[in-house]
């Protein structure tokens, strides 16, 4: 049993600097690219550009009412916080606080400002791939992992 808690503290340490550095990197967005806006080239492929995001991924459902998305974010995240308490698989339970460290990012960011500070713009040959954040980077790493571990990890106790 106390392994089980160890392995939720070292979790929970990874979700709470997940989400320590998204906020710091979307302060110093806010800081850094606001008054007056503008745009920093870093690479030929990698922009720096403050955007406010208030859908859900990809700008998705940008016209529902705010406090849907904080109420329906806010549960998935409760869930999938369960979730990693009860786990004892290592690379499941990294996966979790990887996804619930940057729900609770952009959660934080909907509350304060009532839309998700995004920031990062890649492209290239004249696409651009919807601007994100570090959050945003957190959780689909963290849902990848979810994915190999769902395929590759073979059975587990929970």
């Amino acid at each position: 049993m106390a392994m089980k808690y160890r392995a939720f503290a070292w979790n929970f340490l990874l979700l709470g600097l997940v989400f320590l550095a998204d906020q710091w990197t979307k302060q110093m967005a806010i800081d850094g690219l606001s008054n007056p806006t503008r745009l920093i080239e870093v690479t030929p492929f990698l922009n720096f550009l403050l955007a406010w995001n208030s859908g859900v991924s990809f700008g998705l459902f940008q016209d529902n009412a705010p406090w849907v998305m904080i109420a329906v974010t806010a549960a998935i995240t409760i869930g999938f916080l369960i979730w990693m308490w009860r786990t004892r698989d290592r690379v499941l339970g990294i996966a979790l606080a990887l996804v619930v460290g940057g729900a609770v990012g952009n959660l934080v960011d909907r509350l304060r400002h009532g839309a998700v500070t995004d920031f990062i713009d890649m492209h290239a040959y004249g696409y651009h791939w919807p601007v994100f954040n570090l959050a945003d980077a957190a959780i689909t790493i963290g849902a990848v992992l979810l994915l190999i571990d769902s395929v590759f990890g073979g059975k587990k106790s929970s």
